[in-house]
């Protein structure tokens, strides 16, 4: 729970501007009182996040100390009851933020859920797991993943081969997922089969997509035109998670992102939900999450001087 040479209590002191020591079977926690309190509160997380025999890292504790700071340190303790799944190699794959834990209640009880925010907070994986589970539980009979074919500052046309093969990079992080998720043997027969289905999002088109669970990645890149010729898919027995971040969108000027309009227009509506995830949620390295809120406070700034 410390750390490697109290490691994790050095940045709870350094944090929160505290002395925090340990004395025999003690932690003691020096400092003004307001900030000892959110110390308290801390440690007891990490204690329950050691006892759900979870891994203690930066992230994770970081992530502890911002809950702690806005009074919510015992919402830690329910993100890690539960598990979302558990892959081929029997790793247990579970919740690390209140934010997660939400995002996959949402797609547990509608039909059509919206995960939009920042790199790194799992909206794509922790859908891919819950179109896993719903396979394997026979809920539905295939997994279609989708993502528009949309230049991120390169350019498609100099790459060889058919529209597929050209897109084929552009979805590899579903591969691996699936791959993970399945195992490597099972996820190329599944594909084979065509029980697993990964696409550019222009071949959805004209089709009902019935007893299925599907996947649209990256959406802030579809137009307002193929987000509404996406979500009008919909067949029975089926349910839809549509994933993205509005600060990264890669459409031409003058071009609205589909999920922008959508997030929109369809909040409110029963069997809909929109779960809205922010630098809080990222779990990759640390530094993501700064990174992020770092780009958020320019935007913010720009948009405020834009209105003067």
């Amino acid at each position: 729970m410390l750390g490697v040479f109290d490691e994790n209590l050095q940045i709870v002191s350094r944090e929160l501007s505290l002395n925090a020591r340990v004395e025999g079977t003690k932690i003691v926690l020096d400092g003004e009182e307001e900030n000892v309190l959110i110390g308290g509160e801390v440690i007891k997380s990490l204690v329950d996040i050691v006892s759900a025999g979870e891994f203690i890292d930066k992230g994770s504790l970081m992530y502890c100390i911002e809950l702690a700071r806005e009074g919510r340190a015992k919402e830690i303790a329910g993100v890690m009851q539960g598990v979302v799944l558990v892959t081929s190699h029997g790793k247990q794959i579970k919740c690390k933020t209140v934010g997660q834990k939400n995002y996959v209640a949402a797609i547990k009880k509608n039909t059509i859920v919206f995960g939009v925010g920042p790199a790194g907070t799992g909206k794509t994986y922790l859908a891919v797991c819950q179109a896993v589970n719903a396979f394997k539980s026979k809920e539905v009979e295939k997994i279609i993943l989708t993502r528009p074919a949309v230049e991120a500052g390169e350019k498609l046309g100099f790459l060889p081969g058919d529209l597929q093969t050209k897109v084929d990079p552009y979805l590899r992080p579903l591969y691996d997922a699936l791959g993970e998720l399945f195992g490597f043997e099972t996820y190329q027969k599944l594909m084979e089969k065509g029980t697993i289905e990964v696409a550019p999002l222009a071949y959805m088109r004209g089709r009902t997509l019935s007893n299925a669970f599907v996947i649209l990645d990256e959406a802030q890149n579809a137009t307002r035109e193929q987000m509404k010729m996406f979500l009008t898919r919909l067949g029975d027995g089926s349910k839809m998670v549509v994933t993205g971040d509005l600060t990264q969108t890669d459409l031409p000027e003058g071009k609205t992102s589909g999920l922008k309009q959508a997030v929109t227009i369809l909040k409110g509506i029963d069997e809909i939900a929109v779960c809205t995830f922010s630098e809080k949620d990222v779990v990759r390295h640390p530094l993501v999450g700064k990174i992020v809120k770092a780009y958020e406070k320019e935007n913010t700034s720009k948009s405020k001087g834009g209105k003067r």
